[in-house]
């Protein structure tokens, strides 16, 4: 994929790092240049000086021929408007913008435009390991998904070995956490004991 970033500051930079990684064709644009000496070296996309909202300098990264475009600047106004030019002067369809503001989410979506909010993101993760820490995760490896779920030990399981705890078909104990937060994996030892206030870890496969 043929990729454009907007904006070499943290976000912008991090975005074009992975991207560059994973085999995609990138370019960077930012009005300093020397924003992209923080780029890694061996960073192999290309880099563009200039103002962001200028068309030429968008023709000179190759937006023209742009799969998509990643608006990354730190200015919710700017990134708006870079955004539109995008997708109705240059006809890029996939369009995303960095935003700030929650409340402006609403602005961009009535110009058909797909936004990532830091702010909400960030707000959304503190709230969940403040009140939810145990909640059920996914980890995604190539083509295969895994939910992991927890559940604290009942007083009837004390006592149980993790190897000897019966599961669910489909479903695996992939360990214990103890109240100290350090964790046990289950290697099938019968030593593995379930105790007070433990949390066991069960794993299974999404389809």
């Amino acid at each position: 994929m043929n990729v454009l970033v907007i904006g070499c500051g943290r976000l912008g930079r991090r975005l074009a790092e992975l991207l560059d990684h994973h085999g995609h064709d990138v370019a960077v644009v930012d009005s300093d240049a020397d924003a992209f000496r923080m780029l890694e070296k061996d960073f192999n996309g290309m880099t563009v000086t200039g103002f962001p909202m200028d068309t030429k300098v968008l023709k000179n990264a190759g937006i023209e021929s742009c799969d998509a475009v990643a608006v990354c600047t730190p200015d919710d106004n700017l990134n708006i408007t870079i955004s539109q030019i995008a997708k109705e002067f240059f006809g890029v369809r996939n369009v995303v913008a960095r935003i700030s503001d929650p409340a402006r989410e609403k602005v961009f979506k009535r110009f058909g435009l797909k936004t990532v909010c830091h702010t909400k993101l960030a707000g959304d993760a503190m709230f969940t390991a403040l009140t939810q820490p145990w909640d059920s995760k996914e980890l995604t490896i190539g083509t295969a998904t895994v939910a992991f779920h927890v559940k604290e030990a009942d007083r009837s399981w004390y006592g149980l070995s993790l190897s000897q705890f019966p599961v669910k078909d489909g479903e695996q104990l992939f360990g214990l956490v103890h109240a100290d937060g350090t964790m046990v994996l289950n290697t099938g030892r019968h030593d593995q004991l379930i105790g007070e206030n433990d949390r066991l870890v069960f794993s299974n496969i999404i389809d």
